[in-house]
């Protein structure tokens, strides 16, 4: 079962959505991860790589400045199925791709910028998660 944790959620929300803002206002750049993962790769065109790499080794970094802060270790579990895990990452680049977006670009900068698209792809993402945990959960 998953821990309700509101007090960290809280916290972790708060920084996300500051990231957002100062991304936004020092680029103009929406914060979707895969939009700025995208930009490492060649053509550089905007001139915005060391931002994008700094942005992408901050999330990365995250876990182990935690650790280093709280002496907890983030606890993830991943499977060790690696064909699993190769399908879900290209199913999941797949989307991102076709949506125009990410769940962090739709979720949290389309949807307070009140874009339509942005509701209807955090809906369907929403919803597919919501089904995927409860045939996880509850028909396996």
């Amino acid at each position: 079962m998953t821990e309700f944790t509101p007090i960290a959620s809280t916290i972790g929300g708060i920084l996300i959505g500051l990231a957002a803002v100062l991304l936004i206002a020092w680029e103009g750049r929406i914060a979707g991860i895969s939009g700025i993962a995208s930009r490492l790769l060649p053509p550089y065109a905007d001139g915005a790589f060391p931002s994008h790499l700094g942005f992408v080794l901050g999330v990365v970094a995250a876990p182990l400045i935690y650790l280093m802060a709280s002496g907890n270790e983030v606890l993830q579990t991943v499977s060790s199925n690696l064909s699993l895990m190769a399908i879900a990452g290209l199913l999941v680049g797949f989307g991102s791709v076709y949506g125009s977006g990410c769940t962090s670009g739709h979720g949290v900068c389309g949807l307070s910028r009140l874009s339509m698209r942005s509701l209807f792809a955090t809906v369907t993402f929403m919803t597919t998660a919501f089904v995927t945990v409860f045939i996880v959960r509850h028909a396996s």
